[in-house]
C-alpha cells in the first residue's frame, strides 16, 4: 500500500474518506457490500504505475466515511449527489469510471443522471437494468425468490445487523467473499450464514489474506455493517424517486466483465438479458462482455491482474 494517500473530504453533507494515487487522468473506483476503498487495493498501485490518479473513496455508510442514521440519506440522489461532488473536488471535468457490485449499482445511477461527468465506464459484476414501471424491487424479488432471498432479508432495519453480531464481522465477512455458489443468494431464517465452525474451517482463497479480514473485520466492528444494509433498503424509495427516468437509456461507452460464476451472473435470466440484446438496448455504446470463466463476484480481487489488463485496454481508447 506504499505511497497511497489518505484524506477526509467534507462533501454533500458528509465527511469522506478517499484513498489515492498517482497523476495523470482519474479513474474513479467505486466499491460494493461488503467491502471498503480497500477492494481496490490491487488496481490502485497497478493504475497508478500507469500514469493514471486512481481515486478510491469509502462510500457513504462505509469505513472511514460517515454513516448516517436514516435509511432516507441513503437513496441514489444521495449517492450520486457524494460522487459528484468529489469528482468537483478533485479539480476535473470527467473522470474514467470503474465500479462492483452496490458502486456499479451507482455507478448506473450516476451515468443516468451525470452522463457529462463520464467518460467511459467499466462495471464489474452487475449490468445495467432498467427501471420497472409498475413493480417496485423488494415486491419483484419477493415474487420470485422468496422472502429468505437476500435482499428481501435485508430490509427490516436492525434484523441483520443482529444476525450478523452472532456471528461476528471476520466470519461474515469471509463466508460472502469466499462462497462460491451460484444463483441468486438464499440466507435461511435459521443460521442465514451456516454453520460458524465450518466458517472458520473454510480456507482462505490466495487472493485474500488473513491480513485483508482483518483490516476488513477492524472497519465493520468499529462501524457496523448498518450503512451498507440501508442501500438495500433505500431501493424501493430509488424506484420512487426514478420514475422520470422510466426508459432511459444509458448513453456512455461500457464495458462489463462478470465471472461465470458470479451470483449475479448466474441469477435466472441475467445470461439472457446480457447476451440476448436487452442490455444492449438499454446501454447502446456498450463495447463489450467479458466473461471470466473460473471467477467469482469480487472479481477485481480474485484475477485482479486480468481484471487490471481488461479496464486498461477499454479506457485507453479515449
Amino acid at each position: 500500500m506504499e505511497g497511497i494517500v489518505h484524506k477526509i473530504v467534507n462533501l454533500n453533507g458528509i465527511n469522506m474518506h478517499v484513498a489515492e494515487k498517482g497523476k495523470g487522468p482519474v479513474v474513479l473506483f467505486l466499491h460494493g457490500f461488503p467491502e471498503l476503498w480497500y477492494t481496490w487495493r490491487h488496481q490502485i498501485l497497478a493504475f497508478a504505475a500507469l500514469g493514471y490518479r486512481a481515486v478510491a473513496p469509502d462510500l457513504r455508510g462505509f469505513g472511514d466515511t460517515d454513516a448516517p442514521s436514516l435509511i432516507t440519506s441513503y437513496t441514489c440522489l444521495h449517492m450520486v449527489g457524494d460522487i459528484v461532488a468529489l469528482i468537483g473536488s478533485l479539480g476535473v471535468d470527467q473522470v474514467f469510471l470503474v465500479a462492483h457490485d452496490w458502486g456499479a449499482m451507482v455507478g448506473w445511477y450516476l451515468c443516468l443522471f451525470r452522463p457529462d461527468l463520464i467518460k467511459a465506464f467499466v462495471s464489474l459484476a452487475v449490468p445495467f437494468r432498467r427501471r420497472h414501471p409498475t413493480l417496485k424491487p423488494t415486491e419483484g424479488m419477493l415474487a420470485f425468490f422468496g422472502d429468505e432471498y437476500y435482499m428481501c432479508r435485508f430490509q427490516e432495519p436492525g434484523k441483520m445487523e443482529s444476525e450478523i453480531a452472532e456471528y461476528g464481522a471476520p466470519a461474515v465477512i469471509k463466508k460472502i467473499l469466499t462462497d462460491r455458489k451460484p444463483g441468486p443468494p438464499i440466507l435461511p431464517k435459521q443460521n442465514p450464514f451456516g454453520n460458524l465452525r465450518d466458517i472458520d474451517n473454510i480456507k482462505l482463497p490466495t487472493w485474500f489474506s488473513e491480513e485483508d479480514l482483518k483490516y476488513y473485520a477492524s472497519k465493520y466492528n468499529h462501524n457496523g455493517f448498518g450503512g451498507g444494509l440501508n442501500y438495500y433498503r433505500a431501493l424501493d424509495l430509488n424506484w420512487e424517486l426514478t420514475a422520470a427516468w422510466t426508459g432511459v437509456q444509458i448513453r456512455i461507452p461500457v464495458k462489463l466483465i462478470v465471472g461465470d460464476l458470479d451470483m449475479v451472473y448466474t441469477t435466472p435470466g441475467m445470461k439472457e438479458y446480457v447476451h440476448g440484446g436487452g442490455f444492449k438496448n438499454d446501454v447502446p455504446l456498450l463495447k463489450e462482455c467479458v466473461v471470466i470463466e473460473g471467477a467469482g463476484h469480487f472479481i477485481n480481487q480474485e484475477r485482479a491482474e486480468e481484471v487490471n489488463d481488461h479496464i486498461h485496454d477499454f479506457i485507453k481508447e479515449f
